[in-house]
């Protein structure tokens, strides 16, 4: 290859990596949204007045059951939408919940990165079990949880996409 073309090509990438970091962290540049948090699901809550969704997981469905667990632990199904909402709750718990909103989905929710006492809530349920990564920014979180057969990851389940595809 031709020096020109190299060096064509390294700008080409640097730029498209400078466009994706600024588009992923644009929101930075927005307040944060705080408030009063209502846990909807596993991966969604109101926050004052906003329908927030954390952004770059998907929870089991409130209603979704997993299972059975492949570790002894079980027989039959568990209801894994409700330990994805407890955990969320329980990880929200930590302190004051505080989003930097992302974009917004196709129910114009907030698609939020969101933390409570400095803890990453998306990345606390992944590491758990309780959510699936939809990206790279929590898929060794997921690794882990996965090698571990933490939650989810401890027996069969249907990705939550596929379980409301079925169920609505």
């Amino acid at each position: 290859m031709r020096r020109s073309t190299i060096n064509s090509v390294l700008v080409a990438a640097v730029l498209i990596a400078v466009a994706l970091l600024a588009e992923r962290f644009a929101g930075w540049l927005v307040p944060p949204v705080t408030g009063a948090m209502h846990v909807v699901d596993g991966d969604s809550f109101e926050l004052g007045e906003e329908r927030v969704r954390l952004d770059g997981i998907d929870a089991p469905e409130l209603h979704q059951d997993c299972g059975p667990s492949s570790n002894g632990s079980g027989t039959k199904p568990w209801p894994c939408g409700r330990a994805a909402r407890d955990a969320l709750r329980k990880a929200a718990a930590k302190g004051a919940v505080s989003c930097r909103p992302i974009g917004t989905d196709v129910y114009g929710r907030s698609l939020s990165m969101c933390e409570a006492g400095g803890v990453d809530l998306a990345r606390e349920l992944v590491a758990q079990g309780l959510a699936v990564a939809t990206g790279l920014a929590y898929a060794r979180a997921q690794d882990e949880a996965r090698r571990a057969k933490r939650g989810i990851w401890a027996g069969p389940f249907e990705q939550p996409a596929s379980w409301r595809a079925r169920n609505n």
